[in-house]
């Protein structure tokens, strides 16, 4: 499969659309983002929204990079990898991975973090093969309301 993978630059209503269709495949309790949530994504300080496409110019994957400054180093974090169920399989996961740690490094992040649910055994092959090492921690959550 053709792929190219780029940051987006605006909420256009085909990244509407794409979202729309790709994040229920990634979370059955969270509803896609509408076209405003979308732009403030992008134009969040820090925050690259990378979308991968397929040789047809079709979305099939998204990836949100976030990195930040904390006292110890510049970090950065992927959150909310999602390829499409008929591009699985085909090397999109990598590439938007691939392409989030060569921002992240151009950006002179120390080190990417991200976090995946043990039964996504794929996704899980994929980041060790790319060289993310399973941290011995704690993930806590607080949830601020709904």
């Amino acid at each position: 499969m053709s792929l190219t993978v780029d940051v987006a630059g605006e909420a256009t209503p085909e990244l509407v659309d794409a979202f729309a269709r790709l994040v229920p495949q990634l979370s059955r309790s969270s509803s896609p983002p509408d076209a405003a949530a979308i732009a403030d994504m992008i134009s969040a300080p820090g925050t690259s929204v990378l979308v991968a496409r397929d040789g047809d110019g079709t979305i099939v994957g998204t990836l949100t990079l976030v990195v930040f400054r904390i006292p110890t180093a510049l970090r950065a974090w992927i959150e909310d990898v999602v390829v499409d169920e008929s591009a699985r399989g085909h090397g999109v996961g990598e590439a938007l991975t691939v392409e989030a740690c060569r921002i992240a490094g151009a950006a002179g992040a120390k080190t990417v973090d991200l976090t995946s649910r043990p039964s996504r055994d794929a996704a899980n092959r994929l980041y060790q093969r790319l060289g993310f090492q399973l941290r011995e921690t704690n993930v806590w959550r607080y949830a601020l309301g709904s």
